[in-house]
C-alpha cells in the first residue's frame, strides 16, 4: 500500500480540525498516511526569525506530496497559512482545499490556490488525494 506523505495546514487556533481530520484520515482502512503537519504539541523549536520558521516549513513540506488546507474562512487572514501555500506553489506542491464541515464558505484565498476541493468526509479527502498526487 502506497503511503501518502501529507503536509496539514491549519490555524493553532483551529487545531481540533487539524485532529478531526487526522482522524478522518486515519478511519480509512486502506488509506496510508505520515503526517507532516506542525500542531502545537510537536512546534517547530530553534525558530528565532520568522525567516528561520518559513525555512522549517519549507522543509516539512518539501517531502509531501500534497498540502491539505482548512479552507475555513479564517485562513484568509492567517500569516501562516499563506505563507504555507506561498511555499507549495514555489515547490509545485499539490493543494488540497478541505471544506470545514457544515461550512458555506470557503476562503477565497484558499479556492484560488488549490488543485482540488473536498468535502468534510474521508471518502472526498482520500479520494482527492488519490486523483491529485503522484507517490
Amino acid at each position: 500500500m502506497q503511503t501518502y506523505h501529507l503536509f496539514i495546514s491549519h490555524s493553532w487556533n483551529y487545531v481540533d480540525a487539524h485532529d478531526n481530520l487526522v482522524r478522518l484520515l486515519n478511519a480509512k482502512t486502506d488509506f496510508s498516511f505520515k503526517n507532516f503537519s506542525v500542531p502545537p504539541h510537536n512546534p517547530i523549536m530553534g525558530a528565532q526569525t520568522d525567516r528561520q520558521l518559513e525555512l522549517a516549513i519549507e522543509n516539512k513540506i518539501r517531502p509531501c506530496s500534497a498540502v491539505l488546507i482548512m479552507a475555513g474562512m479564517y485562513s484568509t487572514y492567517s500569516k501562516w497559512i499563506n505563507k504555507e501555500i506561498e511555499i507549495a506553489n514555489r515547490m509545485g506542491k499539490v493543494i488540497i482545499a478541505v471544506k470545514p464541515f457544515g461550512a458555506e464558505r470557503i476562503s477565497t484565498v484558499v479556492r484560488n490556490a488549490a488543485h482540488a476541493e473536498c468535502a468534510w468526509n474521508t471518502n472526498s479527502i482520500v479520494s482527492a488525494i488519490r486523483l491529485h498526487t503522484a507517490v
